[in-house]
């Protein structure tokens, strides 16, 4: 109980939740207990519970909505720091929106149509937050984070606020500077060019319509369970390897979209890895080429 009674020293005792169950924190619904879930209010209360935990070598993971991860489940030992609501303002100046980093991106992409700017439609239907996206560089339909981005706000390894430019982030396919380095996005500057709203709202409808029509929307998952190997796409390989519907205890390879496993409604993250194992053994037995994870993986399996 000793970094129980450190961490509400730092936040209001409603911000910090003892054994708290990740499967109600992520979009697969799967997860064991967190020792430690604390919901900073602000910049500084973030940095004081990063601070605690690196000088008491307490392990921490940063979450947002939880919408690509799977929790294992035995839990997290340690302190799972979620920057979502709290940490969620968006506000537009010109051209420039300046994000924090738990604002969701459909929320940022409204309020982009709302202030008649474009090149942001692409992420309406992400179900992610600002600073998850930066960090894996997320995209869709041909857009990614890249092709926004002017500047992100970041706490270093000291602890210390740092400011990256688009060229500092390294940016590439679902990967960063930030998924090698202990940074943590705080908050960010969109630069977008302006726009007709009917034209934005048009594209954004058109993406909305393939992924309902595409997409499992309907069943918990991570999204895209593994990432595109190059020259080829993942789903299709999956497909033609005869994986739809290919299941494994409560998970499930989606029949209207390989590229998702799901979760059917009581599956393990055990019955997730082994599903994801057996298909990319099948597929690498088939075509030689070996799936690898989109989702991240965290805690104990």
């Amino acid at each position: 109980m000793e970094s129980y009674h450190k961490l509400t020293e730092l936040l209001d005792d409603k911000d910090v939740l003892l054994d708290e169950p990740l499967s109600r924190h992520t979009t697969y619904k799967v997860g064991g207990l967190a020792d430690y879930f604390v919901t900073p209010r602000d910049i500084e209360s973030l940095r004081s519970v990063i601070s605690l935990c690196r000088t008491c070598n307490i392990p921490y993971y940063i979450i947002g909505n939880g919408s690509n991860l799977l929790v294992g489940d035995k839990g997290f030992r340690g302190v799972i720091i979620q920057i979502f609501h709290n940490m969620s303002e968006v506000r537009p100046e010109g051209n420039r929106l300046y994000v924090e980093a738990g604002a969701l991106l459909s929320k940022v992409a409204n309020i982009a149509l709302n202030n008649h700017l474009k090149n942001l439609e692409f992420a309406s239907g992400i179900p992610g937050t600002f600073g998850g996206a930066v960090m894996m560089n997320a995209g869709a339909y041909g857009g990614e984070m890249k092709d926004t981005i002017e500047s992100v706000r970041v706490i270093d390894e000291e602890g210390e606020i740092k400011v990256l430019r688009l060229e500092d982030l390294e940016l590439g396919y679902r990967t960063s500077i930030l998924a090698r380095k202990p940074y943590i996005v705080v908050d960010g500057i969109l630069k977008l060019e302006v726009g007709n709203y009917q034209e934005i709202l048009d594209l954004m409808d058109d993406y909305k319509e393939r992924r309902t029509s595409k997409q499992p929307l309907e069943l918990p998952s991570a999204g895209s369970t593994f990432k595109r190997p190059q020259g080829h796409f993942a789903g299709k390989l999956i497909a033609d390897s005869g994986l739809a519907g290919f299941q494994v205890g409560g998970a499930r390879v989606s029949e209207k979209h390989c590229g998702f496993v799901v979760n059917t409604g009581e599956a393990k993250a055990l019955d997730v890895i082994l599903l994801m194992e057996q298909v990319a053994n099948k597929v690498e037995e088939k075509y030689g080429i070996r799936l690898e994870p989109e989702v991240r993986f965290v805690g104990d399996f």
